[in-house]
């Protein structure tokens, strides 16, 4: 929050730097809200979800697979040697292990692919953002944020007609959703199985 702060307040005395016959316009975007209407958008969503659910599946066999074998251990009669259930109880840490494994790094794959994902829709919005910008003159352009989305806005106070999402949306030949209409739910991260392993006992 401090960096942005810094990064819009230096913008901002920036502007007062130039020359007095310089003819300043300015306005803004918002970068979700343009996103959230984009066609693309509903596929990115889509690719998403099919990928948690996949790896969703992975977790919950290997949760079931780490309780079958352990149900085993807890009934194996008391004079069971200490080697057969120092070999069971350490298959089973193996296989705790391997689901707390699998878990993170189903999580860091689905960040890696949101990313790659999102990176050509990215470009697209600043490829017609700069259009809209040269053909209406503006001479610079921010990106705000909308109340609710959890960030903090960039712009405190600005004229209705500084907002450029629907020109920039309307050059890409994409009708704007009026405003008040919902907007699509966003995938959901890749969420932790409700029931978790326990530890074998010793």
């Amino acid at each position: 929050m401090k960096n942005k702060f810094i990064l819009a307040a230096g913008l901002l005395f920036g502007l007062a730097a130039l020359p007095a016959t310089a003819q300043v316009k300015i306005g803004f975007i918002y970068q979700e809200k343009i996103y959230s209407q984009m066609p693309e958008a509903k596929q990115v969503e889509e690719d998403l979800k099919n990928t948690e659910k996949q790896y969703q599946t992975l977790i919950q066999a290997k949760i079931k697979d780490f309780q079958d074998k352990a149900a085993v251990y807890e009934k194996m009669p008391a004079n069971t040697s200490d080697i057969i259930k120092q070999d069971k109880e350490k298959e089973l840490q193996n296989l705790q292990t391997s689901i707390q494994e699998f878990q993170q790094n189903a999580q860091t794959s689905i960040q890696k692919k949101q990313a790659q994902l999102l990176q050509p829709i990215v470009k697209k919005i600043e490829e017609n953002m700069h259009a809209v910008a040269n053909e209406n003159a503006y001479t610079f352009v921010f990106n705000n944020y909308e109340p609710g989305t959890g960030a903090n806005p960039v712009l405190l106070h600005f004229p209705a007609e500084a907002d450029i999402s629907d020109l920039v949306l309307k050059k890409m030949g994409i009708t704007p959703r009026p405003a008040g209409a919902p907007a699509p739910a966003a995938a959901a991260p890749v969420a932790a199985p409700a029931a978790k392993p326990a530890a074998p006992k010793k």
